[in-house]
């Protein structure tokens, strides 16, 4: 977690399998569901357009769709796409990155969160929502790895 910049959310996480395993699970739908969210439409290409699908939660004014586009793909080693709620019409700015490092036998991957506005009391609600969510899912990609 990046404590020092408010408008970036870190998890650097090890896991002890190659990155080519790691690879197919971030960038494979059945896989994605099972750690991330189904998807509707995702495909491990720049410019496609698709969405994740998930519980609302309308305490945190969070619809359950979200908007994303794969915004820069380097295969094998990086992921990245725009993350917007599908149904708030508020553009967010986020970016979602995930970043691939052999590491020995196995893979570091930086998941990385950013664009939150520091200023703005909802998101700063979100960064610390969504961070702690991103620590949870990275548990359970690591479990989908193990499997």
């Amino acid at each position: 977690e990046t404590a020092a910049d408010p408008r970036t959310f870190e998890v650097d996480q090890f896991y002890p399998h190659p990155p080519q395993r790691v690879w197919h699970a971030l960038t494979t739908p059945e896989l994605m569901a099972r750690w991330l969210m189904e998807s509707t439409g995702f495909a491990p290409v720049a410019g496609t357009r698709f969405t994740f699908h998930t519980q609302p939660m309308p305490a945190a004014d969070f619809s359950g769709e979200i908007a994303c586009e794969v915004m820069e793909l380097v295969d094998g080693e990086r992921l990245a796409i725009s993350w917007t709620d599908a149904r708030t019409g508020r553009p967010d700015g986020w970016l979602v990155s995930w970043t691939l490092r052999a590491e020995g036998k196995g893979t570091r991957v930086i998941l990385r969160h950013s664009g939150f506005d520091p200023d703005d009391e909802i998101q700063r609600q979100a960064r610390t929502i969504m961070g702690n969510g991103w620590i949870r899912i990275a548990g359970r990609l690591g479990s989908v790895l193990d499997g």
